[in-house]
């Protein structure tokens, strides 16, 4: 069966496949809404906190606007104050929009040693970001259930970029019949192909259903992608956002 993967151009850090752009500096693709762009005005447009169970942060948001150290220009640290001590989902953003299947671009920069964050897919499922560790629960994880098939984290002081299609769990008359799926790259590279995931993990603090049947109770409610802070300096820039209809289709692109 043919892929529908197709290289075209590897031009200043992304490569541009079938389905838009991959890696770092990916532009959006057409359809798809720009979430964070660097800046405290997106972030206040497009993003509230998660209140979950463990949520001690007050509006507005308190994830700092800084200086891109790479570009000069503008992103967005995950360093809240409510979260400091690694207390995720105290102070976790999520955006105003909720998602069903999707494909999304982020971008992130570590500045320190074991620097730790998350990129949630629907609120539900992590995409580990954390420096300096490789295995189910490190840089390029889906969490707890699958390594990357290769480490292609650009290291401290650099920007990375996941690029992600998702397709949210289905169900029938209220029951699950398919779980969710992901493909994923990870700088350019393919590192989960429709991979399928099995749960919410991290416990009620971690996000939808988390505390549900021990994070086995997954339900149909669309979530946003969410940003975890742990009281840590991870900068974001460049979110872009589609919504997709993957009925009957792969994620795979």
């Amino acid at each position: 069966m043919l892929k529908r993967l197709t290289l075209t151009i590897v031009l200043a850090g992304s490569v541009t496949l079938a389905f838009g752009q991959v890696g770092v500096g990916a532009k959006p693709i057409k359809g798809a809404k720009v979430y964070l762009d660097g800046s405290k005005k997106s972030l206040k447009k497009n993003w509230t906190y998660w209140e979950g169970p463990r949520f001690s942060a007050e509006m507005p948001i308190k994830w700092p606007e800084v200086t891109d150290p790479v570009d000069g220009g503008k992103a967005i640290s995950s360093n809240d104050p409510a979260a400091a001590g690694g207390l995720y989902g105290a102070a976790d953003i999520v955006t105003k929009d909720k998602f069903e299947d999707f494909r999304a671009h982020v971008e992130f920069f570590i500045k320190n040693e074991g620097g730790n964050s998350g990129v949630y897919l629907q609120n539900r499922y992590e995409i580990q970001v954390l420096d300096g560790d490789y295995g189910d629960h490190g840089m390029g994880a889906i969490i707890n259930e699958q390594i990357p098939t290769s480490e292609e984290y650009n290291g401290l002081g650099k920007w990375n970029a996941y690029d992600i299609v998702f397709k949210a769990a289905r169900f029938k008359n209220g029951v699950l019949v398919e779980k969710a799926r992901t493909t994923i790259y990870f700088n350019g590279v393919k590192i989960h192909e429709d991979q399928p995931i099995q749960q919410v993990w991290g416990g009620p603090n971690s996000g939808l259903d988390g505390g549900n049947d021990g994070g086995k109770g997954i339900t149909d409610r669309p979530g946003g992608l969410k940003l975890q802070a742990e009281g840590h300096d991870v900068y974001y820039r460049n979110i872009w956002i589609k919504k997709l209809d993957l009925d009957g289709k792969s994620t795979d692109f």
